[in-house]
Order: structure tokens, then sequence, then C-alpha cells
């Protein structure tokens, strides 16, 4: 019972790390990164399509991306949503083949607002996280009848261990990715 739990306490946390680190790879830094367009959804058709469904994302240089679209007639649609995107600041050009998107230079203040973000969005994981955490020790208070209370102690013990490394987890990743923001 309580191996099933811790199961899928792990599987939950660790889905909230890599959920907070795929959120940090779409804030940009002063390089171009293809990661940077993977939220994207360009209304194709009518339909809210994401981008790499649509389109090839490569990198050109250090500060632009080369957009090739499998159907030539998703370009403007694909154009309107970069365009539209929020806190990318980047204005893409096509020449009827591929879209080129070139990334404007950060200034400093601009790169501490994308650290705010981060911070924002890696607390929202520790939040993830802790609930995941509150939820296992519901379903421990739940099984206080079937299994000894000592077990329940020791699995609570763990509980939190468990729970230390993966909010680690995701400070280290805040740590990196603030250096990388910061880096000029």
């Amino acid at each position: 019972m309580i191996d099933e739990v811790f199961a899928d306490v792990k599987d939950r946390m660790h889905k909230a790390v890599e959920a907070a680190k795929e959120s940090f790879a779409t804030v940009r830094t002063g390089r171009a990164n293809p990661a940077l367009l993977q939220g994207v959804q360009v209304d194709y058709y009518g339909t809210p399509t994401p981008l790499p469904q649509l389109a090839s994302v490569q990198n050109q240089d250090a500060r632009s991306l080369l957009i090739t679209p499998y159907d030539k007639g998703a370009m403007k649609a694909i154009e309107q949503a970069i365009r539209d995107m929020p806190n990318l600041g980047a204005n893409p050009s096509n020449d009827g083949n591929v879209i080129r998107v070139s990334l404007p230079e950060l200034t400093e203040e601009r790169r501490k607002e994308f650290v705010k973000i981060v911070k924002s969005r890696a607390e929202d994981a520790r939040v993830a996280v802790r609930n995941v955490r509150r939820f296992a020790k519901d379903e421990f208070d739940a099984l206080k009848g079937e299994v000894g209370d000592d077990e329940i102690a020791r699995a609570e013990k763990e509980l939190e261990v468990l729970t230390k490394q993966f909010v680690d987890q995701i400070d280290d990743a805040l740590k990196r990715k603030e250096a990388e923001l910061l880096e000029v």
C-alpha cells in the first residue's frame, strides 16, 4: 500500500520538476533557441495547433531562428502567432519559403524581468510538489487502520526527504536558468 503511494508520488513529483524545466526553456535568454517557440499555438484553419506540428524550427545563428513551414499556406498564421507571443519581442519576416525570426538584444532591465518570471514559475513548481506531498499524507492518514503507526511515521519521514530532493532539483534548475538569463 505505502509502496504504491510512493510510486505515484515519485511519478507526480518528477512530472512537476520536468514541467518546471520545460517552462524555464520557454523564457528567452540572449541566445536563440528553438524551445522558445515550443508553446506557440498557431490558428491553423480555425484550430489552435502547436508550431512544431506545422513547421521545423532551427537555429540560424545566435540571435535568429529559421522556421520552415510544412504547408506554405500556414505562413501568415505562423507569423501572426509569433508576433502575438508575449515576452518574445520578435518581428518575424518571410521570403515566401521560410520565416526568419530575429530576436532583439536583451537589456539589463528586461533580463531582471525574466528572472522574476522564472522565479515565479519555480515557486509554482514547488507548490505543485508540496501539493503532491499533502496528497500523500492524506493517503497515509487513510491507511492508519490497515498499517501500523510506525510504518506510517517512517513513510512520512521518507516523504519529507523525497519532497526536499524534488524541491532541490527545482532550485538547481532555477539557479542554472537565472545564471543563463543574467549572462551578457
